[in-house]
């Protein structure tokens, strides 16, 4: 999967991009935006004012020549003050307002985009990272976005202000102010690049370390019996001090940030002072207006502070926003056709003249395939590993399009219609079964549950042979699966899977190794379901187990990407060819009596 960080040669354009992006999405809730702008304007506008007091405080408050001072300060300081927090508060809350609703459209669209992803890229990319996408990045941007936004408007009005009222005071002080300030800026670019750099890399370990985590739990059984503690923990232990370097090494750019640029305002605060004291000294610089520039000036540099330290989030905000919006703008599956399908198709399938090639491969996966599936019948596959068995039938629901030929459902090339149409004609059964949270009833009517009576949930269930144990259940079929399903055997999430495939009731179905991962006396029980499940439907299976594929109508076996052989079981047995060599192989493997016996 390409990001944009692929194309360095590219990026001050693609970081305004970025910008684009980031704040086209803020934008979505402007009026909230501008309002907490607003309020933010007002707190950065009446924060030198408490500067401005300075002057008459000193100048004429404590001389007694105005005695309306001894009430009208206090009063103006706490008015300032309240008007201060009310709009603080308020423009905070807004701009939060505007990062959840950000949060939430981008996390939206995020998951819109992963659902309509094609096979090829789900297999291409690191579930780490996906993963990581919506945990991190996603906060990282609406968050760091609106907070990036607020300072940068709040902190840049509050040193403007500030800045005119420097001016007011003694333009001569503020030229040395001015001075200082690029300084301090170009130090800061530099830590900035360094940061980027560094924020790209903790994203990218994030991702694996994810990756090696969910490894962890999900071979948890193989690491124990392989005695792999001692590997798992080395990889941990790579990826965890790798996170440790990269923080550091962050830490430490962003921290020589504040040093640096206090070191500037020392300076600058020493000429200050300098040249203060010569004005007092000669041109009658009062003592009122020297505190008050001094109080403006002491105000200056939080603000300055928090917009240099606002380079680490903003960095790493821009490097999150390249990972969520290389997500959302993936390309979804390609809508070729726009036939819809009004009724139940008859379930007639030709494959005509298919090659298939994977990218960066050598040779064809898939050879001059040309196959007739009549409706009604059932047609296996059998074969090595690797001959082409699971792509030609994945071609069928269009996980993998073929690079060359055609392949037709009743006589209409499958490109035609729209992928939902087709697919809506499919049922699959594979030897991984993928079941959700939620209730068995909610798995087995899985796609069609605001259509199906729990009558018809038992008629599937009861057909799979799976009711007489989902009624011993506490709750029955409205008991939930948990994670996984993993109080059911191998052979009960079978019979689920051929419960839910019976619900969908579709012309076609697809069985890819359903019956690989069972034991003999679970085989045989799901073999029964499946038979009553292929009944009148056109049935393409894979198979593994060529005991399983004796009464299929056809077999056909591939080898190398071919067709080499062709009939029913009797007929391929009698051939004595590659079929043949295969079922006696396995014939005498499960015949062969054990070292004990």
């Amino acid at each position: 999967m390409k990001t944009i960080h692929d194309k360095p040669s590219h990026a001050h354009p693609v970081r305004r991009e970025l910008w684009l992006y980031i704040y086209k999405r803020l934008g979505r809730d402007w009026k909230a935006a501008l309002l907490a702008m607003g309020l933010l304007a007002i707190t950065s506008a009446t924060q030198p004012l408490l500067a401005i007091i300075m002057k008459p405080l000193l100048d004429e408050g404590f001389t007694g020549d105005k005695p309306s001072y001894i009430w009208s300060i206090p009063l103006a300081v706490v008015g300032i003050m309240l008007v201060r927090s009310v709009c603080s508060f308020f423009g905070s809350y807004l701009m939060s307002w505007v990062a959840n609703n950000m949060l939430l459209g981008l996390r939206r669209d995020m998951f819109e985009r992963l659902l309509g992803m094609s096979d090829a890229q789900f297999r291409a990319a690191e579930h780490g990272r996906l993963l990581n996408r919506f945990t991190v990045d996603a906060g990282r941007v609406s968050y760091s976005a609106a907070d990036v936004l607020q300072t940068t408007v709040r902190e840049t009005l509050t040193v403007l202000a500030l800045l005119a009222v420097l001016l007011y005071m003694s333009w001569q002080l503020t030229l040395i102010v001015l001075i200082m300030l690029p300084m301090s800026v170009l130090t800061a670019r530099y830590f900035i690049r360094r940061l980027r750099r560094i924020n790209r890399d903790t994203i990218n370990m994030n991702a694996e370390l994810t990756r090696v985590v969910s490894e962890g739990i999900a071979g948890q059984r193989v690491i124990k019996l392989f005695d792999g503690s001692a590997k798992e923990r080395e990889r941990f232990a790579y990826v965890n001090a790798r996170l440790r370097r990269f923080a550091m090494r962050a830490a430490s750019a962003d921290s020589a940030l504040s040093p640096i640029s206090q070191f500037f305002v020392a300076l600058s605060v020493a000429a200050v002072v300098s040249v203060a004291l010569y004005q007092a000294n000669h041109e009658g610089l009062t003592v009122g207006s020297f505190a008050a520039f001094m109080a403006a000036l002491g105000q200056i540099f939080d603000p300055l502070k928090r917009l240099t330290n606002i380079a680490g989030p903003t960095q790493r905000m821009l490097v999150s926003a390249e990972s969520v919006f290389d997500l959302i703008r993936e390309p979804v599956e390609h809508e070729t056709g726009q036939r819809e399908i009004t009724e139940r198709l008859q379930g007639h399938i030709a494959f005509r003249g298919i090659h298939h090639r994977f990218a960066d491969t050598a040779h064809n996966t898939l050879d001059n395939i040309n196959l007739t599936v009549h409706a009604g019948h059932t047609v296996a596959l059998v074969g090595r590993s690797g001959s082409g068995k699971t792509t030609l039938v994945n071609m069928l629901p269009r996980f993998v399009e073929p690079t060359a030929g055609a392949i037709t459902l009743d006589g209409v090339d499958i490109r035609e219609f729209r992928l939902r149409a087709l697919r809506s004609q499919l049922s699959l059964v594979s030897q991984d079964v993928v079941l959700f949270e939620g209730t068995i009833a909610e798995n087995v009517a899985y796609g069609v549950s605001a259509q199906v009576s729990e009558q018809r949930i038992h008629d599937a269930l009861a057909a799979a042979s799976l009711l007489e144990f989902v009624q011993t259940l506490p709750q029955g079929i409205h008991t939930q699966v948990g994670a996984n399903a993993s109080f059911l055997s191998g052979g009960q999430r079978q019979r689920l899977a051929i419960a839910r495939a019976l619900i969908k009731d579709a012309p076609i179905l697809i069985l890819d190794e359903a019956t690989s991962a069972l034991d003999n006396e679970s085989e045989r029980q799901v073999q029964q379901s499946l038979e009553h499940l292929m009944a009148g439907r056109t049935t393409l299976v894979i198979a593994h187990r060529l005991s399983t594929v004796q009464k299929a109508d056809r077999i056909l076996v591939l080898d190398h990407g071919r067709i080499v052989e062709e009939g029913t079981h009797v007929d391929l047995l009698a051939q004595n060819g590659l079929y043949a060599k295969l079922y006696h192989l396995q014939f005498e493997e499960s015949h062969t009596p054990s070292p004990e016996s």
